[in-house]
Parts: structure tokens; sequence; C-alpha cells
């Protein structure tokens, strides 16, 4: 298995793969927020027009779990990562994450569903702990372009180079 740059011929199997992974949020994640597909085909295009870089991992030829990278300003954000459903427990989360965080010397930061514990879980046995509501609440204004409501139900993990360096 490895870890390659996403193309344009890649847009399809990243919405599939999402949409996939995404059916763990129903019932989930607040009713308002969802919504069927879970991401639509032009809200992954303005992702990536906003700067979200996906990376595949990939095993021969099939695609098995996307992740996305985006630089904003001071902070790397890892977005929208999604393995197959078929593939989860696997490591090949874990593989995108370490690779793509080898991609940034900026402080990462990443979002997720505050019920998603599962998500949670991950980030957190990948060396992120979660920041105060008070920080979530700051950085998620100041780094994400989300509407309000997915401030309040959102938690925001952060890497060590994050925390060293807004140790108080």
């Amino acid at each position: 298995m490895e870890v390659r740059p996403c193309t344009h011929a890649d847009f399809g199997v990243i919405a599939e793969i999402v949409n996939d992974a995404a059916e763990a949020y129903r019932g989930v994640i607040p009713a308002d927020r969802w919504h069927d597909p879970y991401m639509p085909a032009d809200e992954l295009a303005a992702e990536i027009g906003a700067g979200v870089r996906f990376y595949a991992a990939v095993d021969g030829d099939r695609v098995l779990g996307v992740m996305g990278i985006q630089d904003v300003g001071d902070v790397t954000l890892i977005r929208h990562a999604y393995v197959r459903t078929s593939q989860q427990g696997r490591g090949i989360g874990g593989l995108l994450l370490s690779h793509l965080t080898t991609l940034t010397d900026k402080p990462v930061l990443m979002g997720t569903w505050a019920d998603a514990h599962w998500a949670i879980v991950f980030y957190r046995k990948h060396g992120f702990e979660l920041v105060t509501a008070a920080e979530k609440d700051r950085l998620l204004k100041t780094y994400w372009c989300i509407p309000a409501r997915q401030v309040e139900t959102s938690v925001v993990l952060a890497d060590a180079t994050w925390r060293a360096a807004n140790a108080t």
C-alpha cells in the first residue's frame, strides 16, 4: 500500500469514499448537520478550490482511503479523512495521517464532530489532543469556514507542535 497525491481523475472516487465512510455519522451528528449525500460534488469541488489537497492510500490501482491537507495561515489542517467502510481497521487512516503530517513544518490541527468518538480516539492514538472548548471555538472561527452550528457541535485536536507553541 502506498500514498499518492490525488489528481482531477480521482474526483469521483474521493466523493465515493467520503460519502461511504460518512455513513458512520448518520444518526450520530446533529440531524440538522446531516445531509444526503454527506458531501455533494459541488461542496467537494469548493473544498478543493479553497486549497484542500487530497491524498489517496492505494493498493495497486484501488483507492482505499483519502485525506486532505490545507495550509491556512500559520497552521496546517487535516481535512476530510475517510477510509472505505470495507477497509477500516487496517491502518489506512494512520498511513495517510502519518504521510500528510510529513508534508508540513507548521502546527497541525484537525476538527471533527464532538459525537464522533471513534474519530477522536483515532486522532488521540496518533498523538493529537483535544483543545479546550474556548480554544476550539477560536480555532474553528479562525481557520475553518463552517457554520456556527457546526462550531457548536465540533471539537479540535492539535499536534504536539501546536500544543508546545500554545502552552499556557
